[in-house]
C-alpha cells in the first residue's frame, strides 16, 4: 500500500467515524475501530495492519494479541512488508503466537527483500546473534549494509561495530569510524561513544580519512534515495 492509498483509507475512515453512520454513544476510538475493521474484512492490507495494531494496543477494543497476530498475518500473506515486519515482531516476542525465531527470520526476510530498512536491520541482527539459524556474519553484514545504505542509523552503528571487531571482515577502524560518524550525523546520539573510542585509536590522518569516507557515504546514500544504485561497499 502506497502513501496515496493510505491517505485514501484515512479519509474514508474519518468519514465513517464523523459522518453520522456510527452510534452516537460509541467513543471516537470505538467508531474508528469499527470503520477500520470494515475495510480490513474487505481485504485492504493497510486496514488489516491498522486493525492488528488496534488489537495489539487495545485501541477501541480489548487488547488481544492473538487477534493482532491474525490480522498482521492476513496483510503479510498479501505481501505487505510492514505487516510482515510486525508479524515477525510478534513471533520474536511470543505475543499472540508461540515464540519462534525461525518464523521471525522467515517474515523479516520477506519484508527485507522488499527493501524494508527496519526489517533488513532486524534480519541482520538475527544472523549476527545466531537466532533462527546459525550465526552468519556475512549475512549479518549484507543486511546491515542494505539498511545502512537506506539511512537506518542502528544498522550504520552495527556495521561500524563489525568493522571495528573484525566480525567476518578484516578489522578496519577507518571504515568503522565512517559508519558511526554517519549515524551520529543522522541524529543517533548513542554513536558518540563509538566515535570517542575510535578517535583514541586513530591518528589525525586516519581520522581525516574516516571523515572523508563518511562524507562520501552520505553523498552516495542521498543519491541512491533518488536513483537506486548498486551497493556503496565498493564505491
Amino acid at each position: 500500500m502506497d502513501m496515496k492509498q493510505i491517505s485514501s483509507l484515512l479519509t474514508a475512515v474519518a468519514l465513517l467515524c464523523g459522518g453520522g453512520m456510527a452510534n452516537g454513544q460509541e467513543s471516537e476510538e470505538v467508531q474508528r475501530f469499527n470503520a477500520v475493521r470494515e475495510y480490513a474484512e474487505q481485504g485492504d492490507t493497510g486496514a488489516q495492519l491498522w486493525l492488528g495494531e488496534m488489537y495489539r494496543k487495545g485501541e477501541g477494543v480489548p487488547e488481544d494479541k492473538v487477534e493482532a497476530a491474525k490480522w498482521f498475518r492476513k496483510a503479510a500473506d498479501q505481501g505487505y512488508a510492514e505487516a510482515q515486519l510486525w508479524l515477525g515482531v510478534m513471533y520474536y516476542s511470543g505475543e499472540g503466537v508461540t515464540q519462534d525465531y525461525v518464523e521471525v527470520v522467515k517474515w523479516w526476510r520477506k519484508a527485507a527483500e522488499q527493501g524494508h530498512a527496519s526489517a533488513q536491520y532486524n534480519l541482520g541482527l538475527m544472523y549476527y546473534e545466531g537466532k533462527g539459524g546459525p550465526k552468519n556474519y556475512a549475512e549479518a553484514m549484507k543486511w546491515y549494509r542494505k539498511a545502512a545504505e537506506q539511512g537506518n542509523d542502528w544498522a550504520q552503528v552495527e556495521l561500524g561495530r563489525m568493522y571495528f571487531r573484525g566480525d567476518g571482515v578484516p578489522k578496519n577502524f577507518i571504515e568503522a569510524y565512517a559508519w558511526v560518524l554517519l549515524a551520529k550525523a543522522n541524529g543517533f546520539e548513542k554513536a558518540s561513544k563509538g566515535i570517542s573510542d575510535l578517535e583514541k585509536r586513530l591518528t589525525v590522518e586516519a581520522i581525516e580519512k574516516g571523515q572523508a569516507r563518511a562524507a562520501a557515504l552520505h553523498r552516495l546514500i542521498e543519491e541512491r534515495k533518488e536513483n537506486p544504485k548498486p551497493s556503496v561497499e565498493s564505491q
